[in-house]
């Protein structure tokens, strides 16, 4: 290729006309002769910004671009020519920082120390890869101030005072007959503990609470009464052996399987702590269950909370003078009346606690003021008769 291409087509026209100076042309050193015979390069090049096309005619001096690839100076049209002033290079603009998206400010619940954001107020969690679980009604109570306790009601204190006149009047009629409604009071103990606690179904935990429950009646009819707490005591205990090795030998993660151990564990204690029913003298329980069945249903009245609680203490004693009369107990009813209205009441309590369905209510609501008011029946009963 030659060096001239244009020479003798275009004679007298410059290609490219130098700028217009204000200060007089300085002259440029002659450059070396190894410079004059380089052969230069004028194909296409590799460069990092899209060059507009152009066509092969058009011979115009293109003014130089912020950024070149190649910052070498290049040599247009014919050797030794100068080069064109060129322009300075713009200066970068400076990449904006990056700054996150926009997060609303957490508000903290009224009378807790939790922050509450939108996303948990309105019942679901900050957005996750995994997702997360749905905000419980006791979560969202506690977030907006309010009490996360719900009564069972009169539906379920109906249901227990049935149950307890059951075990009053069963109990005068025999050992055997008070075996029925105690067997249905322990298996309604034994799947109200799993659902109070959050974990249904738990068929295997049901039943091996359950199970321990019929141990200790066996053991207990067995044994005798004056036995009763060898048999309790002892059922109690390799129950709790028992669980642990179950429990433990569970693929679950070790949060789990703790957590369902204690919930074992603590159903089936509340389970065979029933048996004391069985244990108690039949006077004890007739009057014991009577009482517990007044005390619930008057603290299901429309009352304030600590009104209902003093009512339905003195509705225990009151029944258990009057079906002490009935007995070999007489006055003495009123003490083991108001001990056993008193376990019951706790039992009740625990069962509203952490905003419980409506299964909860007809089965923790309904056997736990009963199973709790076991060991008082029996112990008292000792006492006093």
């Amino acid at each position: 290729m030659s060096d001239q291409p244009y020479e003798g087509q275009y004679e007298g026209y410059d290609p490219y006309p130098q700028p217009q100076q204000q200060q007089p042309q300085q002259q440029q050193p002659p450059q070396p002769e190894w410079q004059q015979h380089t052969q230069q390069w004028e194909g296409q090049t590799w460069e990092t910004q899209a060059q507009p096309s152009m066509p092969a005619a058009d011979t115009t001096y293109l003014p130089p671009r912020g950024y070149q690839a190649y910052p070498e100076p290049q040599t247009y049209g014919t050797v030794g020519q100068p080069l064109p002033q060129e322009a300075p290079a713009p200066a970068p603009t400076p990449a904006p920082e990056w700054t996150p998206a926009y997060q609303p400010p957490a508000q903290q619940a009224p009378g807790t120390g939790s922050a509450v954001t939108p996303e948990t107020a309105s019942g679901y969690g900050p957005p996750t890869v995994t997702g997360n679980a749905r905000v419980t009604d006791a979560q969202r109570a506690r977030a907006e101030g309010r009490s996360p306790i719900i009564e069972p009601g009169i539906q379920p204190a109906v249901l227990t005072a049935v149950l307890g006149l059951l075990l009053s009047g069963t109990a005068a009629i025999g050992q055997y007959a008070l075996v029925i409604p105690l067997v249905l009071l322990q298996a309604v103990t034994a799947a109200g503990w799993f659902r109070l606690n959050g974990m249904w179904p738990a068929r295997q935990g049901i039943a091996l609470a359950f199970l321990g429950a019929v141990t200790a009646d066996v053991a207990l009819l067995a044994a005798g009464r004056e036995n009763a707490p060898a048999a309790i005591l002892g059922t109690l205990g390799v129950w709790v052996l028992l669980t642990l090795v179950l429990r433990l030998r569970s693929h679950a993660d070790p949060d789990t399987r703790m957590y369902g151990l204690m919930a074992t564990v603590t159903s089936a204690a509340l389970a065979i702590i029933a048996t004391g029913h069985l244990a108690a003298e039949p006077d004890a329980v007739t009057v014991g269950a009577a009482a517990v069945a007044v005390a619930i249903l008057a603290r299901a009245l429309p009352l304030p909370t600590a009104a209902s609680v003093v009512v339905a203490l003195l509705a225990a004693a009151g029944a258990g003078i009057a079906v002490g009369g009935m007995t070999d107990l007489g006055s003495k009813g009123a003490f083991l009346g108001l001990g056993a209205g008193l376990c019951a009441l706790i039992g009740h309590r625990v069962a509203s606690y952490d905003y419980p369905s409506r299964f909860v209510h007809f089965t923790a609501g309904v056997a736990l003021p009963l199973a709790a008011a076991a060991p008082a029946v029996y112990l008292l009963g000792r006492a006093l008769g």
